[in-house]
């Protein structure tokens, strides 16, 4: 360990550390980017570098993406990556109060702590746990997966039937293209786009980001719904203090981050969303958890970041990568000659070392200069809506453009925010849709696995780690009925969970589409020739229909009280109509539709600008040279960043190639 820390304070391999920190948190920030676009970028630069300085380079970038990326989580409600999904849940609520300052302050402190915590404890536990490793195979995986979807419950608030609904609805779209196990392609509607699955990217920037933009640009509101006033100052500290008077929850989520993130291919995906659940199934009063709980960043924060060092274990050990930016760590090993394997624990460990040590000190860096930065970076939360809308939304649609560089991704992003738009009005809860799509493909790879390589159920009783993560499983739903039975739990949700009548009607409409999409899903999976092919979807359809159209029914009794209570059903819809404020809204999704079909003529070089120029002067009613200015910022961030920088293929437009 200390030899690892020798070489990572000599010169100038520092250096390189500190580079790769400042890169990662400026790439960290952007949503859609996050540490994997960030390691490709660096990649080539290392070719010619000795190891200690390349990997240097590399972690400091790849550690604290997972830190950078919280900017955009609580502020805009914006995933930066996929491990800042549950920061969302009560981030962005607190920066809506004005506590954007107390909601860094916690994040920063708790990212810095997990990662130290985390590389400390994975060196120290290194020769103990590589042989836990060895013994989680294929039926451990899907068990895994199966704990990390009881986590449903939990995102689910009081609307836990709705919530179920949206996890199989996640379920489902995993199921989209083809089906690894037999290779015929399943729900793809006949094109080509869907034929590889939908990108989880385009997806979470859609259904979380897109309908707070409009929130923002239709009520012409800043981000928080307070004024700048004395409870955002001290923020910073305030957050500071939460994480001391929450300190065992601290650690208890870098633990959970640490030993999660070394399972291959699953650790990383989920392990803030089991923390998230932990906190919330630990603690007395879960009532405000959802609405701005401080406890909600805390511990997906520590996790999350706790959780890179652990995922560093199996990629230098067993060369066995648990995410694509560790697969990209892999190929930089075998760049150097080296092979990942026993020698990294014996010859090289000097290096293996290193690259923890790399990621315990970036982590500090990061949240120290972060720390610093943050005053000013909170004060964003209070600037007008329409001086924000725009920019943020050429970075989310760009955002969205890195999954595939196709219009696909768009259309996707598109689809996903009018779905969000939709649940958001009526009521129904959109995290369990995104822990869906992660987890889908792997149950259901896991599950063929287990029926094809184990005879029977014997697996489920005979092997000990399964039986551990059942009992885990079976303690998690447990806890989770009882925060719903629990009468002091009832009473505080009751006021806050009785829909009011626009929101009935809404949650009426889109479970009676659910219903008919779930339909039509299930008399398309009978009609798939293999058997294997459609015994997933068709057991995600099985409990879908009937659990969809319970709850259907009961919104609509909820909506023939709303009638009642209106006056009639013209009346009622008219008062839904403008709780809903849905002419603008569809004046938003307007402005898209002429951007995506701009796009195809003219391409986004001219699309975007275009876009943010029309809605600052037309919408935002800034002046002209205002509103050029502003599209010209977003044409050089457009063509520097993403064409140049990146090297993204733009898409060939009719006029321009």
């Amino acid at each position: 360990m200390l030899a690892g820390l020798a070489l990572v304070l000599s010169w100038p391999t520092f250096g390189y550390l500190l580079l790769g920190v400042f890169i990662g948190m400026w790439i960290g920030a952007v949503p859609g980017l996050g540490g994997v676009v960030g390691l490709v970028l660096l990649l080539p630069f290392t070719f010619s570098m000795d190891p200690v300085p390349a990997f240097a380079l590399l972690m400091g970038l790849y550690a604290v993406t997972s830190t950078s990326d919280t900017i955009s989580a609580i502020l805009l409600g914006i995933p930066g990556s996929v491990a800042s999904q549950a920061t969302i849940l009560d981030g962005y609520p607190l920066a809506k109060k004005g506590h954007a300052g107390r909601a860094f302050g916690a994040a920063y402190t708790v990212s810095a702590f997990g990662g130290v915590f985390g590389a400390l404890l994975m060196a120290a536990s290194l020769p103990f746990i590589l042989p836990v490793i060895f013994a989680f195979g294929i039926p451990e995986f899907l068990m895994l997966g199966l704990l990390g979807l009881t986590m449903v419950g939990v995102l689910s608030g009081g609307a836990v039937g709705k919530g179920l609904i949206v996890g199989l609805l996640g379920l489902l779209l995993t199921t989209i293209g083809y089906a690894e196990a037999t290779g015929v392609p399943r729900f793809n509607l006949h094109t080509e786009y869907l034929l590889d699955g939908l990108p989880i990217i385009p997806i979470a920037l859609g259904l979380f980001g897109i309908p707070e933009l409009l929130e923002m640009a239709v009520k012409n509101t800043s981000i928080s719904r307070v004024k700048m006033a004395d409870e955002s100052r001290g923020g910073m500290l305030r957050g500071i203090k939460d994480v001391l008077k929450h300190r065992w929850l601290t650690i208890r989520s870098a633990l959970v981050g640490t030993y999660v993130g070394v399972l291959p291919g699953l650790g990383g995906s989920i392990v803030d969303w089991i923390a998230y659940g932990h906190a919330v199934q630990s603690a007395k009063d879960k009532s405000q958890f959802g609405e701005g709980d401080i406890r909600g960043v805390i511990a997906p924060e520590s996790a999350n970041n706790a959780s890179r060092a652990g995922a560093l274990i199996p990629t230098v050990a067993f060369g066995i990568p648990g995410s694509l930016g560790a697969a990209i760590l892999l190929s930089a090993l075998v760049i150097k000659g080296l092979q990942p394997g026993p020698d990294m624990l014996t010859v090289n460990l000097g290096l293996t070392f290193s690259m923890i040590w790399d990621i315990a000190i970036a982590n500090i860096l990061a949240a120290g200069l972060l720390m610093l930065l943050s005053r000013q970076i909170a004060k964003i939360a209070f600037l007008p809506a329409h001086s924000v809308v725009p920019g943020v939304m050429v970075v989310l649609l760009m955002g969205a453009w890195v999954a595939t560089s196709s219009m696909g991704d768009w259309w996707t992003c598109l689809c996903m925010a009018a779905l969000g738009y939709v649940m958001k009005q009526g009521g129904w809860p959109r995290s369990p849709l995104i822990l869906a799509l992660v987890l889908g493909t792997l149950i259901e790879n896991n599950y063929q696995l287990t029926m094809q390589l184990h005879d029977g159920l014997s697996w489920m009783y005979q092997r000990p780690i399964v039986v551990i993560i059942e009992v885990a499983i079976l303690v998690t739903i447990f806890l989770a009925a009882r925060g719903l039975t629990r009468p002091k739990s009832v009473r505080a949700r009751k006021k806050k969970d009785i829909p009011s009548p626009s929101q009935s009607l809404m949650s009426f409409l889109l479970s009676a589409m659910l219903l008919a999409v779930f339909v039509w899903a299930f008399l398309n999976a009978k009609g798939f020739e293999d058997a294997a092919t459609g015994e997933f979807p068709l057991a995600v359809l099985t409990l879908a229909i009937p659990l969809t159209l319970f709850v259907l029914i009961r919104d609509v009794r909820a909506c023939r009280g709303g009638i009642k209570q209106a006056g009639g059903t013209a009346p009622a819809i008219t008062a839904a109509s403008l709780e809903w404020q849905l002419p603008a809204s569809m004046r938003f999704f307007g402005y898209l539709l002429v951007m995506l079909a701009t796009t195809y003529l003219a391409g986004q070089l001219v699309s975007l600008p275009l876009f943010v120029a029309l809605y600052a002067r037309r919408w935002g009613n800034f002046s002209w040279t205002m509103s050029l200015v502003y599209a010209a910022a977003s044409l050089l961030l457009v063509w520097g960043l993403y064409a140049q920088v990146m090297n993204l293929r733009l898409y060939p437009s009719l006029l321009f190639d």
